[in-house]
C-alpha cells in the first residue's frame, strides 16, 4: 500500500516583477504554470480526502501522489492559483490565517515581508533603523545589546542571508510580543504605509473569495488564527488560537471535524497536537522538507516540499525529490 505523498508549499505567486514590491519572495505566475506542467507529467495529484481515507481507511495512494498547498491566504490564491487549478482539475489545499482575512489587519509575518522588500539593496539602513528602535526600548523592556541580538540571530539559510535572518527572527519570535508589535508597526508605516487596512484588503482573499473556492472543490484547511509560533503559547493560549481557527473554518462552510492544520512557521509542540486531537483535526502539515508519510505517528508532522525544491522549467527533468519517491 503507497502512502507516500509530495505535499508542495506555496505562498505568493505573482507577475513580481510587474508589482510595487518585486523584492517579494514568490513564484513567478510563468513559474508556477511550469510547475503544474511538470507535476501533472510526473505525479497524480490527489485531494485532501484521499489522504485522509488513506490514513483511515488504508486506501491506496497513488505510487506518485502529489497535494498542492497554499499556505497565507493571499489574493494571489484566488486570482491567479484557483483559476489554473480549476482549468487543469486539481484540488488545492488553502490554509488562510483566520485575523488576517476577518479583521483586515497585515499579519505580523507580512508587514516584515513587506519591510524587507521595500529595503531591498538598502538592508544597512534597516538594521541601522532597528538598531535605533532597540535603543529606543531598550531599559523599558530590558533588551539585551545590539550586538548581542546579531550575534545570536544573523544565522544564514537556504533562502536568506544573515541580515534578513536577522531581520526576520528578531521580529517574529526573539523580543516579547509588545516591544516587537511597536517596532515592527514603526517600520511598517515608515517603509510600506500608514493605511493598513487598504493595504489588507489588498494584499489577502476576503470571505466570498475563500467560500467561492470551497465551493468549487477547493478545500480550505487551518493556518491558526493570528499566525503565531504556536510552540511559544502556554497551552490555554494554544486552545484559543485553535477554537477561534474553528470557527473561521465553519465561517467558509469547511469541514470542522476530520479537519486539517498548516503550523504557521512550521511550528508546533506536544500539547498543541494534543489539543488538535481533541478538536478534530486529523492531519497537520510543516515545513520540514522531505516527502512526506501518511502514517498515524506522521499524521501531526506531516512534511512538505516548498515550491523553490521544484524544477522552474517546463521541460526539466526528474529531480531528486521525484526520484526519491519514485524508488
Amino acid at each position: 500500500m503507497f502512502r507516500k505523498l509530495t505535499a508542495v508549499m506555496y505562498h505568493y505567486v505573482r507577475e513580481l516583477p510587474y508589482t510595487r514590491y518585486p523584492a517579494i519572495k514568490g513564484l513567478l505566475t510563468s513559474q508556477f504554470k511550469e510547475q503544474l506542467f511538470y507535476l501533472k507529467k510526473h505525479y497524480t495529484f490527489v485531494t485532501v480526502e484521499d489522504c485522509l481515507d488513506n490514513l483511515e481507511n488504508g486506501t491506496s495512494l497513488p505510487a506518485n501522489a502529489c497535494l498542492l498547498t497554499f499556505d497565507d491566504g493571499y489574493i494571489d490564491h484566488f486570482v491567479t492559483v484557483f483559476p489554473l487549478l480549476e482549468e487543469n482539475s486539481i484540488q488545492g489545499c488553502f490554509f488562510p490565517p483566520a485575523k488576517a482575512i476577518i479583521t483586515h489587519e497585515v499579519l505580523d509575518v507580512n508587514k516584515i515581508h513587506f519591510i524587507l522588500a521595500a529595503a531591498d539593496g538598502n538592508m544597512d539602513q534597516l538594521v541601522s533603523g532597528i538598531y535605533d528602535c532597540l535603543d529606543k526600548y531598550r531599559s523599558q523592556y530590558q533588551l539585551q545589546s545590539n550586538s548581542h541580538y546579531y550575534a545570536k540571530l544573523a544565522i544564514a539559510n537556504r533562502f536568506d542571508p544573515a541580515e534578513i535572518i536577522f531581520v526576520k527572527r528578531l521580529l517574529q519570535v526573539e523580543l516579547d510580543e509588545n516591544v516587537r508589535k511597536l517596532i515592527t508597526n514603526e517600520l511598517f508605516r515608515q517603509y510600506v504605509t500608514e493605511d493598513e487596512k487598504a493595504f489588507a484588503k489588498e494584499l489577502y482573499m476576503d470571505l466570498d473569495q475563500i467560500r467561492c473556492m470551497a465551493r468549487n472543490g477547493m478545500y480550505i484547511g487551518s493556518h491558526g488564527f493570528d499566525h503565531q509560533w504556536l510552540s511559544r503559547l502556554s497551552p490555554e493560549k494554544q486552545e484559543v488560537e485553535i477554537n477561534e481557527s474553528i470557527q473561521f473554518l465553519r465561517s467558509v462552510h469547511s469541514p470542522t471535524g476530520n479537519w486539517v492544520m498548516s503550523y504557521p512557521y512550521g511550528d508546533y509542540n506536544d500539547s498543541l497536537i494534543e489539543i488538535l486531537k481533541k478538536k478534530g483535526c486529523s492531519l497537520a502539515f510543516t515545513s520540514k522538507v522531505d516527502i512526506a508519510h501518511l502514517c498515524n505517528e506522521n499524521a501531526y508532522a506531516l512534511a512538505r516540499l516548498d515550491a523553490n525544491d521544484l524544477p522552474k522549467l517546463a521541460n526539466a527533468e526528474p529531480n531528486l525529490w521525484t526520484k526519491k519517491l519514485l524508488d
